[in-house]
């Protein structure tokens, strides 16, 4: 079967599937949309948690990350990773003990503080809304290659099937939906890794194939790479060849340690996740989910360097210094005889997220170090009508730049490619193709449900429900079941309306906008629940100054230096914006910590609540206060 045939089967079936399991765990009630009833086995909680976990950034743009920036990439991993374990092991038993199952109404519960939820249900959405974009981006992307319309296409599409599963399903619907997609992803991921592994270095094992040697032999342009070379020793040796930095040289370690800092400061902070122990049945069963969670999570994030490595080696074999006309009319082979077909590199030149100039008017491909075109932040601006007599896309608003290299870079390769377009530059089947597209649309999606269900809740349950129409003598909701549940239905769908326009007009590649939004639940959110479970004198005040110093402060520092035109030198001790909610979150820490010392301690209920919920022996439901 052709291609584009096997594409809209894998992806026709798997959305028919989830549709199908919406439709099938339609909500009846908010504890089925909030919590999915609270009756999730374990396991099945812990491949739903891995899949909301697991975002587009995971998925599509991880191994992106790491093969343009070698050893530095590695950030993402340890921070997202040591943020799961930082959650599962020190927040999420206390606060399913606490029983409240979402940040705000923690925060308003512990903190017996309208304004504290207020201020809270703001940061939500504010946050929520940030890393749905790079969600909505990354829907937009698989949807541009895979289902060939434009990206903004792409993420009406995405809009349409996160809005029968989310706004019917809620939770309930989600939560099994995210079985499924899990089930997707981690073959859509693994399987082309093993492919890779085989075809690259000779190993089954894809998280061997890092430390093994090559199979083939290529030149980079410069000189040639022999077979049997260890893998990471070709890469350096290519890259550097090509005016790069070496692989596996370590950059600014300063900006590592604070973007991985931030990152799994962030993790511990998302509202998306921690909500994931409160659909199950106990304290005890949420601590079993929360392993299961991290082993689902370890088989895709062993594999994602490995990936990273092949697909930059593959690319320079594939792409260097070939005849354009010829590539992309697949009519060149390998010195080994297999093709070298290129028809992927006019697919993926069509929506702008690849391009080549020919500068030097040879008509071959020449890629290194260096942005190929002149421009905002060195990207190509597409017209999409002109096509240059040749066929490759021409650029308007951006000229081709020179650099000092000994080859000039033609080539602009947006790193969010890297994954989805990585089976198709190594000539695999088009099965494992296919397969790969609706990997990244279940990663894409499932999180953005989880996020958008988030922002629903957080506005039906905690701002309307808890703040707005609560009885001040009884300090209950005099909102009915059925009238929250249709605020929850209206507020997904307004999510749903607002994610799409930022998916359409995102703020930078996927990984880097959900850093930003990994930043600002660190520096918004950790503080205060760290501090909410392990200080009895931390008060309502101290929370409130907290979360807005932490929150305002990493906005701020994001803004100037992202979008108003901030220059490197002068970031504050040299911290790049994804890594200042580092920063963010010890400022939050230092304010929270000092405000409650100078204002009065809280009610000694409230002290009593907290030294509850710390002690083991309530290992059973959850405590409703």
């Amino acid at each position: 079967m052709e291609l584009q045939s096997l594409i809209y089967l894998f992806v026709g079936v798997s959305f028919a599937v989830y549709i199908g399991i919406a439709l099938w765990a339609k909500a009846g009630s908010t504890k089925e949309f909030y919590v999915a009833g609270g009756g999730v086995h374990p396991v099945a909680n812990g491949m739903a948690t891995a899949a909301d976990w697991m975002s587009a950034a995971s998925f599509i743009s991880l191994a992106g990350i790491i093969s343009f920036k070698g050893s530095d990439g590695g950030a993402y991993l340890m921070g997202w990773t040591g943020g799961y374990v930082l959650l599962a092991m020190l927040l999420a038993p206390y606060l399913r003990k606490f029983g409240k199952f979402t940040v705000p109404d923690f925060v308003g519960d512990r903190y017996y503080s309208d304004v504290a939820r207020t201020v809270a249900v703001v940061a939500v959405i504010f946050i929520s809304f940030t890393y749905v974009a790079g969600q909505m981006r990354g829907v937009g992307i698989v949807f541009s290659r895979f289902l060939q319309v434009d990206v903004n296409t792409g993420v009406f599409i995405g809009m349409g099937i996160v809005f029968f599963y989310s706004v019917l399903g809620g939770m309930k619907g989600i939560t099994y939906t995210q079985v499924a997609q899990y089930v997707v992803m981690i073959f859509a991921y693994t399987i082309p890794a093993v492919f890779l592994s085989l075809q690259v270095t000779d190993t089954f094992l894809p998280q061997l194939g890092l430390f093994a040697q090559t199979s083939f032999e290529f030149s980079d342009g410069v000189k040639v790479i022999p077979e049997g070379t260890y893998l990471l020793h070709a890469l350096d040796q290519s890259i550097q060849d090509l005016g790069f930095a070496a692989y596996t040289e370590p950059g600014n370690m300063w900006n590592t340690f604070m973007l991985t800092t931030a990152l799994m400061l962030g993790t511990a902070g998302l509202p998306h996740v921690i909500v994931r122990f409160f659909t199950v049945p106990t304290v005890q069963d949420a601590r079993v989910s929360a392993g299961w969670a991290l082993l689902f999570i370890a088989i895709m994030y062993t594999t994602i360097s490995s990936v990273a490595a092949f697909s930059r080696v593959n690319l320079i074999k594939n792409v260097q210094n070939v005849d354009y006309q010829a590539f992309v009319k697949g009519e060149l082979t390998h010195k080994d005889g297999t093709a070298n077909n290129g028809n992927w590199f006019k697919t993926w030149e069509k929506g702008g997220l690849i391009a080549w100039t020919d500068i030097n008017g040879d008509g071959k491909i020449q890629y290194s170090s260096g942005a190929a075109f002149e421009g905002a932040k060195g990207k190509p601006v597409f017209d999409g009508k002109k096509l240059a007599a040749d066929g490759h896309r021409i650029t308007t608003n951006a000229k081709p730049a020179r650099n000092d290299g000994t080859i000039q870079n033609e080539l602009y390769v947006d790193r969010d490619i890297m994954v989805l377009a990585n089976p198709e530059i190594a000539n695999l089947p088009n099965w494992v193709i296919a397969f790969i597209a609706a990997g990244g649309l279940a990663a894409a999606l499932s999180t953005a449900a989880g996020l958008l269900l988030v922002i629903a809740s957080a506005i039906s349950h905690d701002l309307m429900g808890q703040v707005i129409f609560k009885d001040k003598k009884t300090g209950k909701s005099t909102m009915s079941e059925k009238s929250e549940l249709m605020w929850a239905r209206i507020s997904a769908v307004a999510a749903i309306c607002v994610a799409g326009y930022l998916g359409i007009n995102p703020p930078g590649f996927v990984a880097q906008v959900v850093a930003f939004a990994f930043g600002l639940a660190a520096a918004a959110f950790f503080p205060t629940i760290i501090l909410g479970i392990f200080d009895k004198r931390m008060n309502k005040e101290g929370a409130i100054a907290g979360i807005l110093t932490g929150l305002i402060f990493t906005f701020a520092y994001i803004v100037y230096f992202v979008f108003l035109g901030g220059q490197k030198e002068d970031y504050l001790f040299g911290i790049a914006p994804s890594g200042i909610g580092t920063i963010g979150t010890l400022l939050h820490l230092i304010v929270a910590y000092v405000v409650s010392r100078m204002t009065p301690p809280p009610p000694q209920e409230i002290q009593d609540l907290v030294e509850s919920i710390r002690i083991p022996s309530g290992v059973g439901e959850a405590h409703d206060h």
